[in-house]
Order: C-alpha cells, then structure tokens, then sequence
C-alpha cells in the first residue's frame, strides 16, 4: 500500500465525518443565504491568507534528510499568491465589505485550525503540514465545484463573486496528483504518521469552521450592512 493511499484509508472516517456537517449539505443542495455565503468567505480568508507564510516557515525547518521538497514548496508558493485577495474580490462582489474582512478577526474556530497548522510546524515534524493540504484541497476537489453552482443558482450572483471556489476547485485537482507525489516519497515510519494525525486534526478542525457558520450568518448580515 502507498503512503497516499494509506492515508486515505487512516483518515476516511474523519473525512466523512467533516462531508456530512449539516452545512455542506446545505451548500450542495443550494440552500444558502448570501449571509452564509459571506461567512464561509470571511472565515476562508482569514485561513487561507496564512497559506503562503506557512509554506515558507515549512521550508525554513526542513532537515538535511527532507530537502528535496524545497522545489516542490517553492511551486506551490507560486500557485497560492493573491489566492487571499481572491477571496476579497468574491465578498465585495458579493456584495461584502472586503475592508471589514482584511481587519477583522476570525471566529474562534478559524483562529484554532490556523493555530494547529503553525504549531505542528513549529514544534513538530514540519512536512506534517501537508496533512492539512490534504485535508482542504481533497475538500475543495470534492465539493467545491458542485457547490459554487448550487450556491449561484440560488444567489443569483455573477461569476465573479465565486472566483475563489471555481479556481480553488480546479487547480486543487491537479494539486492532489502532485500531493500523493509528495507523500509517497515522505519516510513511512516517522513523516508519514505525522502526516495522519494533522489530516484527523484538520478533518476535526475544519469540520468546527462550517459547524459554526450555521451560528454565523448574522456575521455576514453585518458584512452587508457595512456595506451598503
């Protein structure tokens, strides 16, 4: 069994676990406020906006034995540039404030899973992180695409207020061949176990992001009202 595929197999009870909150059934089927739509972007600026930092302090603690991902952190550098200001352009197309979104904070729960992500690097195996790339591209490739459409046809929005889920979506796909890559060249016996326990984490973590949007709405309520 591969490295990619054992961790598939480790985590599936966590990934089903984070596909069936209630939200992200709500979003495929096309029941979402436009307030609920502004939650879920506010809460994924303020941890996508920590990707690029964290991919360079993943490359700044590689040891001697895992510098061969230095090429492969500095592409995905390149590809996750100004993926935070997309987001910005979708809420204020949405009809956001994108200014109350860049200086606010995130809920709680946000601010947890970013936490998480910079403590595994800082102070665990750092390539451990990948577990969380898993976690949110193998995310994006599963529902994002089918959810952009549910949610616009129910919004009635243009297609430039879902230019992060549409592209995310897309680029995630080639995004998960080039992960399985990467992990089936981790060690087996020290990076790859390193790897699941911050996928279960992320799967559990992230799964309390969307758990609490359905308590958010009113957040994106007073986004729109900033607003008007």
């Amino acid at each position: 069994m591969s490295n990619f595929t054992e961790l598939a197999a480790r985590t599936a009870s966590a990934r089903t676990q984070l596909q069936t909150t209630p939200v992200i059934a709500r979003a495929l089927r096309g029941e979402v406020t436009r307030e609920l739509y502004l939650d879920f972007l506010t809460q994924a600026y303020h941890h996508v906006r920590h990707t690029v930092p964290l991919l360079m302090a993943v490359g700044a603690r590689l040891p001697a034995r895992q510098l061969w991902l230095q090429k492969e952190l500095v592409r995905y550098l390149e590809e996750e540039l100004g993926h935070d200001e997309w987001i910005l352009s979708d809420i204020a197309t949405a009809g956001g404030d994108a200014d109350a979104v860049r200086n606010g904070a995130p809920s709680v729960e946000t601010d947890a899973m970013v936490a998480y992500a910079y403590d595994t690097v800082m102070r665990r195996n750092p390539v451990a992180f990948f577990g969380m790339v898993y976690v949110l591209e193998g995310t994006s490739v599963a529902m994002a695409l089918n959810a952009a459409d549910a949610v616009q046809r129910t919004l009635a929005l243009p297609n430039k207020a879902f230019t992060y889920l549409r592209s995310h979506g897309s680029l995630d796909q080639q995004h998960i061949g080039d992960l399985e890559s990467i992990v089936d060249r981790f060690d087996a016996s020290t990076d790859l176990p390193a790897v699941v326990t911050c996928a279960r984490a992320m799967f559990r973590l992230y799964g309390n992001v969307f758990r609490s949007l359905e308590s958010g709405e009113t957040a994106g309520a007073m986004l729109l009202q900033g607003a008007a």
